[in-house]
């Protein structure tokens, strides 16, 4: 396992690095470009709006003289601030050199364009100076009688240029070497934290629900974190509830099996045994598997209502329900000498299954007819307020404790076990009835009844009354 971990823990820091790297490039190279390219374009503005200026002012002073000569212009230019240009050179309406200061250069490209009477403006930057020129025509009577071109060398502001450079790509350095400083540790705290999570998983996955991680900070992981304690929590209350089922569960159906089995070996192993006591021991049997069948056939219920198992949905009524109920139980009340009373209100129906509210019925009053006191009564109602329908169960029975009426619907809870032993109870039918109100939308609650007994209601969302009318019709 350590092996992998490893493989997972590299390839999730290197994804994190490669993001981080490619970021922080693109950052300095922005950092290295954009600033130098504003700083040169700036430059270049300046320069042109100077040059082009200065060379207009020379084409206008030579405008004014009747013919440019050698001698003339030298005069006018005499007269102006050109001595910081590098180079004035003026030309005749043929491009011919007229006058230049850089004796014996060559006559610029710029200046054929000026000739047709643009205004030329040129610059470049080579890291050691900027090189600009502009050639303007001069212009005489609405035609070109000349051209002027002055040129400048400037290593100074490429000189600053160049050191803006030199700190940027000094600052980049030091970027760069904090940033993967930073990217380091950020990627070692991250991972680490994610690697927590992921062990986590492993180990919950393993079957340690006990795990909890250690939270710090307050971020999408520490949220994803706290989300695994509570899912580790759920899965570990399940898996003891479960562990206690399948507990209580094989020890409900041992007990009637080894009475069983006992009391075979006994038939088996005795040759004389009369028939009376033979007989007698085969009932005893037929009522442990009678016992077995019930606790089998609630274990099935439990089973499919976990999975989700639901049958077909319809108005159910009430009052037709515990009809049938009482009809079904009159032979145990009677044996019993147990009197049921009813109260059933008309048009209470609920949308359920027919069988589970069979169910909620069958085993409410069953209950209350097994658990009751010689010669008590079952009273049994139904009836509406408003948008529910309520069933109540009523008995003057032993009771149940108040410290253990928060439980009776647990699952193999008994109140008391040898009077619920007596009766052939698992444990089981009130965690039936409670699962199957709370599917449906409705609630269950019990309470004491003075001197004795209980009393249990049953609230259910009344079923819609144009699907009742509907239903009636058909």
């Amino acid at each position: 396992m350590e092996q992998p971990k490893r493989k997972y823990r590299s390839s999730v820091q290197l994804q994190f690095a490669a993001y981080f790297a490619v970021l922080t490039i693109v950052l300095l190279a922005l950092l290295n470009t954009y600033p130098l390219r504003a700083s040169r374009d700036v430059v270049f503005s300046e320069k042109e709006s100077s040059l082009m200026n200065r060379a207009s002012v020379v084409s206008s002073s030579l405008a004014l003289l009747d013919q440019i000569t050698a001698d003339n212009t030298r005069q006018v230019i005499g007269l102006l601030d050109v001595n910081n240009l590098d180079r004035v050179l003026v030309t005749d309406e043929a491009g011919k050199a007229i006058y230049d200061t850089a004796e014996g250069g060559e006559i610029p490209n710029e200046i054929a364009r000026a000739l047709k009477g643009e205004a030329v403006f040129t610059s470049k930057f080579d890291m050691e100076a900027f090189q600009s020129g502009a050639a303007v025509p001069v212009r005489s009577g609405g035609k070109t009688i000349g051209t002027v071109y002055i040129a400048e060398y400037d290593a100074e502001q490429a000189a600053i240029i160049v050191g803006i450079q030199h700190r940027l790509s000094t600052i980049s350095i030091t970027v760069a070497l904090l940033a993967l400083v930073i990217i380091f540790f950020s990627i070692r705290m991250m991972t680490r934290r994610i690697t927590q999570l992921a062990d986590g998983v492993r180990t919950v996955q393993s079957g340690d629900y006990s795990f909890r991680l250690e939270l710090s900070g307050n971020d999408e992981l520490t949220e994803l974190g706290s989300e695994l304690n509570h899912l580790t929590e759920r899965l570990e209350t399940t898996e003891a509830q479960r562990r206690q089922f399948v507990s209580d569960a094989s020890h409900e159906l041992k007990t009637p099996l080894a009475s069983i089995r006992l009391l075979s070996d006994s038939i088996v192993q005795d040759t004389d045994m009369d028939s009376a006591t033979m007989r007698e021991f085969v009932t005893d049997i037929g009522t442990e598997a009678e016992r077995l069948q019930r606790t089998t056939e609630k274990l099935l219920n439990l089973s499919r209502r976990d999975d989700g198992v639901q049958g077909e949905l319809q108005n159910v009524d009430l009052r037709k329900a515990v009809e049938g109920t009482h009809r079904l139980l009159a032979p145990l009340a009677e044996a019993s000498h147990i009197t049921i009373h009813s109260q059933l209100d008309e048009g209470c129906f609920v949308r359920a299954t027919e069988d589970d509210i069979y169910h909620i019925v069958f085993n409410l009053v069953e209950n209350a007819i097994k658990y009751n006191l010689a010669t008590g009564s079952v009273t049994v109602k139904v009836f509406r307020e408003a948008d529910k329908c309520l069933l109540t169960v009523e008995d003057t029975g032993i009771g149940i404790p108040e410290q253990d009426q928060p439980n009776i619907f647990g699952r193999f809870y008994r109140v008391d076990k040898a009077r619920s032993r007596e009766h052939g109870g698992s444990g089981l039918g009130l965690s039936i009835v409670h699962d199957a109100v709370t599917l449906y939308g409705g609630t269950i609650a019990v309470e004491s009844v003075e001197p004795h007994g209980s009393k249990f209601t049953v609230t259910f969302p009344a079923a819609e009354s144009e699907s009742i009318e509907s239903e009636s019709a058909e």
